[in-house]
């Protein structure tokens, strides 16, 4: 039975936690934190502890909501801890509701990082939440077995991405560790990639900062792809434990037809296998059934529907989370973010 309530957990005691727990995942490390501070949000990390030893806990981010109707409190991807075990849920949730309400919030978010499942649905509401009216993380996403050998992994993949991943090579790609002073580079492919996909990406200088706190601790790798030392190709994977994670690529218009993607992602799988890594999360694809997505994906290019024709390729298993789910903190205040995250939706259709 926990006997401590930790509410202000100091960031090297809390990643210890954090790379030790079964659900370690990087968006609930100090370094994330850190990054997000810096880009409008608050921190703080809470933990329930038995004596020096932590046992649950949640890094909390907070940021104002439109309209002056207060704030947000954000877990994403947690909290970690036993969701099962209620003497422990329910104490470890009413620090993190205490808290969230001493900041203002009209809700904590949370989206854990458990695969979806009816029976741990019930949990989450028994435990008084209510699913959200938004999704921040996309909950579906593809997991990659990469504990294996890479002549099995490549085996595991679609013909034609493995065919890619060699015909790069043959074509003169060439893929490095890509440094600090390669970001302006990273920078420039991000902006081309966001402009011909049409999705929104971050500025120059949060990816300057995701590098700067994750990569010289080893929890990432910049991954620069080139044809005759032109930039052509990156990724930015992240790694804690055995999991690793693709969130940022990019690419070029030039030099497509020689595959610099499959190429560049390939080696992101290697850097992750070197790192101790068994899985390697793709990092999201339109939240519909397999089914569907097979049935659509030759069809549709909007959202993620555009990326999921070459994730599917690397041979990996179509997981979802249970989603997203909100603790009311503040019901009246709650009751009109709810309608303004409503409106917001219809009017983005």
């Amino acid at each position: 039975m926990p006997s401590t309530v930790v509410t202000d957990v100091a960031p090297g005691v809390w990643d210890q936690f954090v790379e030790s727990h079964p659900a370690a995942h990087f968006l609930q490390t100090s370094p994330w934190g850190s990054l997000k501070v810096q880009f409008g949000w608050d921190v703080q990390r809470v933990a329930l502890a038995d004596g020096d030893h932590l046992i649950a806990g949640a890094q909390i981010l907070y940021r104002h909501l439109p309209a002056g109707i207060g704030k947000i409190a954000y877990i994403p991807r947690g909290p970690l801890a036993n969701w099962s075990d209620e003497t422990e849920m329910r104490p470890l949730l009413s620090t993190i509701k205490d808290t969230a309400q001493a900041h203002g919030a009209v809700a904590v978010t949370v989206e854990p990082d458990l695969t979806d499942d009816p029976q741990l649905r019930e949990i989450i509401s028994a435990l008084g939440f209510r699913p959200a009216p938004i999704t921040i993380q996309p909950p579906r996403t593809i997991i990659v077995d990469i504990s294996y050998n890479e002549d099995t992994i490549l085996g595991a993949m679609k013909s034609k991405t493995r065919y890619n991943v060699r015909l790069a090579g043959r074509k003169g790609v060439s893929v490095h560790a890509g440094s600090r002073d390669d970001l302006a580079a990273f920078n420039g492919l991000m902006a081309i990639t966001g402009t011909r996909d049409g999705f929104d990406v971050h500025s120059p200088a949060y990816y300057e900062a995701a590098y700067d706190h994750f990569v010289p601790r080893g929890w990432a790798s910049l991954i620069l792809a080139e044809v005759e030392e032109e930039p052509v190709a990156g990724v930015m994977v992240f790694a804690l434990g055995r999991q690793a994670w693709y969130v940022y690529g990019a690419s070029s218009d030039t030099h497509r037809n020689k595959m610099p993607t499959y190429l560049v992602q390939w080696e992101a799988i290697r850097w992750a296998r070197a790192q101790g890594c068994t899985t390697y999360d793709l990092w999201g694809v339109p939240d519909a059934d397999e089914e569907t997505l097979e049935s659509d994906f030759t069809t549709r290019s909007d959202g993620l529907w555009g990326v999921y024709r070459f994730k599917r390729g690397f041979g990996g298993k179509l997981v979802r989370t249970v989603g997203t789910w909100d603790l009311v903190c503040a019901p009246a205040r709650y009751a009109i973010y709810r309608s303004l995250s409503n409106l917001r939706q219809r009017m983005s259709r």
